[in-house]
């Protein structure tokens, strides 16, 4: 379900708690609008507040490490990119068709990335390595080396495809929401429960339900943020993926760099 959608959601059931108490307030006796009642009602509620509040801050948090951590991997995926055609190209020449085939693989790994969050929030799946990938592994692995200086370069060059294999895997296990939706039903299920108590014995105006309305959309914004944090390949918070699809040059404009310039 969209998160926008999720959030209105989210905005209606609480503000409708405020409504449900100004429902239910005619309805009630001089017994339960007694000070004692009010006192516990109070009490109760201050603590569903409390522990509320601590719960949404834990979400929020949860949701941005992990938000964090994802923005770390593409980040740590593009820059192994790099290097590893760094390494190919200092190989030499006989490098040249593994640096096209790591070049032609960078595009459908981005959009698996990207896609597989969407795929895999609605069914489960299998990860499967791509056709581009699989050749450019077999073409590192055909190289062979004539040197110990090659040896080296094909063996840290191996070495770097294996740890954005590592990364890329990581990223395919953690795809998808990880808010339990139970999780969110009972913090919904709580701020109700406290915009109902605030009308229950308040006499409502318009001075009364405008605080209740803002309260109500903050909430629900604060719910919006969360599951755009912790879906960070969509929405409207995604990571750009712009940066790893252009992460490198057609070989002909890279090999024309000075590789002896720092």
């Amino acid at each position: 379900m969209n998160d926008l959608v999720i959030s209105l959601a989210v905005f209606a059931i609480i503000f409708g708690g405020a409504l449900l108490g100004m429902v239910v307030r005619p309805l009630l006796s001089e017994t339960h609008l007694h000070p004692d009642s009010r006192g516990v009602v109070k009490m109760a509620t201050g603590l569903i507040g409390t522990l509320t509040a601590l719960v949404l801050g834990l979400l929020i948090a949860s949701a941005k490490s992990s938000f964090d951590q994802k923005t770390t991997q593409v980040k740590q995926i593009t820059a192994t990119v790099i290097l590893l055609d760094d390494l190919l190209a200092e190989y030499g020449p006989q490098a040249i068709p593994a640096r096209n085939l790591l070049r032609q693989s960078i595009q459908p790994l981005a959009d698996r990335i990207w896609r597989e969050n969407e795929t895999l929030a609605s069914k489960p799946s299998h990860f499967e390595s791509s056709a581009e990938s699989l050749a450019f592994e077999k073409e590192l692995s055909h190289l062979s080396p004539s040197n110990d200086a090659q040896r080296s370069l094909q063996s840290r060059a191996t070495q770097s495809f294996t740890d954005v294999a590592q990364i890329r895997l990581q990223l395919f296990t953690q795809s998808g929401g990880s808010i339990p939706v139970p999780f969110l039903i009972i913090l919904v299920f709580w701020l109700s429960a406290i915009f109902v108590s605030s009308t229950l014995f308040a006499r409502t105006n318009v001075v009364v339900m405008a605080p209740l309305f803002v309260c109500a959309l903050s909430f629900s914004c604060a719910i919006f943020l969360v599951l755009e944090l912790d879906s960070p390949f969509t929405g409207l918070m995604r990571i750009p993926s712009a940066t790893l699809r252009g992460a490198l040059l057609p070989v002909s404009s890279a090999s024309s760099i000075d590789r002896s310039s720092p």
